[in-house]
């Protein structure tokens, strides 16, 4: 006798589904898409808010308002902040823990303790029954939330955490430049002007000013060997901004490429065709591939059309239409070689059943890996074989195969081109 599986009640479809439309909204969602937009609006516009509030004018004709408007907010985000700890327990490294110590490890991730600071100055000032004018600034971690909701964000905010040492490093050397262009100037225009140079302190002033090029002109060296100092810390201070920047910029063009590279690497690893190879042919063959994106409802390949590449489905769907029907392909399948290794033109039609990401391997570069790897070039003669004999079907595969012999026999290049792989 097999024991019945766990029946699922009403309060966790509940929970798995905040849980998808909170924490795993995935593309096609329409619910997570929903919530993400209005969160996001609903961030912007507090953020708005709290701005004009410092406006005499409009705090005194829409302050009514703005402070129904800040209390409608804090109830949206406080409901946000309890139902993310409820449904926290569905994430996969949390299922097997207990709730109570689960819920309190995801509180205390960066994301939910920013959560919690732009809620908690509304509730102590209500609990406390002051004013607490200094927490009013907190407000502003409000935007801080678009962290969360915008994967640029989250990405620039991985790059600043991983490059954290050397941008250490760059602002330990912004720093040391900052105190050495203040005592060179305080040695030089101390004497003459001691009530700005007077002090390394007071020296400061003029070398922030200078070594960020913005120059105020309150204060200003006058003797000749000054005024040198001034150039050559202007010079200096263009230097010292560009180096943080250039690693900003340098590791968030990693972190896309890296993800670009884990994604791409994944579904090259996972076709049959390339399943065997190496992590050093696998990069050869990524380095080829040229990504696509297509339209809903738009034809990839028509039938008859000259075969001029290979692609992989990296996202999405598509259909081809064949003799016994169409077929549905999906993430990770392949189409087109099989016209391309027998130099005729397409027998199928394909179509984008929804936004379908693809990976298109050129004909000319898919023969040159199979002229620099003969082993790689006898699998996918003998891949491209077997899936026209079986992969669509027993009809179908016979229909084509007749078909594409017909064609072969008409186009005097086939003679030239590869043989095709026998029987």
């Amino acid at each position: 006798m097999t024991a019945e599986a766990p029946r699922i009640g009403p309060l966790d479809r509940l929970k798995r589904r905040l849980y998808v439309i909170l924490e795993a909204g995935k593309t096609g969602d329409v619910a997570s898409a929903i919530f993400d937009w209005f969160m996001v609006t609903l961030i912007v516009a507090n953020v708005i808010a709290f701005t004009a509030e410092t406006v005499p004018a409009v705090s005194a004709d829409w302050g009514r308002e703005l402070h129904l408007f800040n209390a409608f907010s804090i109830a949206i985000f406080t409901i946000e902040y309890f139902l993310r700890l409820w449904v926290c327990t569905e994430h996969p490294p949390l299922r097997h823990r207990n709730p109570i110590t689960a819920r309190l490890g995801f509180a205390l991730n960066p994301a939910m303790i920013i959560d919690l600071l732009v809620i908690l100055p509304f509730y102590l000032n209500v609990l406390i029954g002051v004013d607490l004018r200094v927490l009013r600034v907190v407000r502003l971690l409000r935007f801080l939330k678009l962290v969360r909701f915008s994967p640029a964000l989250t990405t620039l905010f991985n790059v600043m955490v991983a490059e954290r040492r050397a941008l250490l490093g760059a602002l330990i050397i912004m720093f040391g430049l900052l105190v050495l262009s203040a005592s060179a100037i305080h040695f030089v225009e101390g004497p003459v002007q001691p009530e700005v140079f007077g002090t390394i302190p007071d020296s400061m002033w003029w070398a922030v000013a200078t070594l960020t090029t913005v120059g105020y002109g309150d204060v200003v060296p006058i003797t000749m060997v000054g005024r040198i100092i001034g150039g050559v810390v202007m010079i200096f201070g263009l230097g010292m901004f560009a180096l943080p920047i250039g690693i900003i910029a340098t590791g968030f063009s990693q972190e896309i490429h890296r993800r670009e590279f884990v994604v791409n690497w994944g579904l090259v690893a996972r076709v049959p065709l390339f399943s065997d190879l190496t992590a050093a042919e696998i990069a050869e063959v990524m380095e080829l591939l040229q990504t696509q994106v297509v339209p809903k409802d738009t034809l990839i390949v028509r039938a008859g059309d000259p075969a001029d590449a290979m692609y992989f489905i990296s996202l999405g769907h598509v259909e081809a239409q064949l003799v016994d029907g169409p077929v549905t392909l999906n993430e990770g399948d392949h189409f087109g070689e099989i016209a391309l290794l027998r130099h005729v033109n397409h027998v199928a039609t394909i179509k984008a059943m929804s936004q379908v990401h693809l990976l298109a391997l050129d004909a000319a570069d898919l023969r040159g890996l199979m002229a620099r790897n003969p082993k790689l070039g006898e699998r996918i003669r003998a891949h491209a074989e077997d899936r026209l004999k079986h992969a669509w079907g027993k009809s179908s595969g016979e229909l084509l195969a007749e078909e594409l012999r017909k064609k072969e026999k008409s186009d005097p290049e086939t003679e030239e081109g590869a043989e095709a792989p026998s029987n």
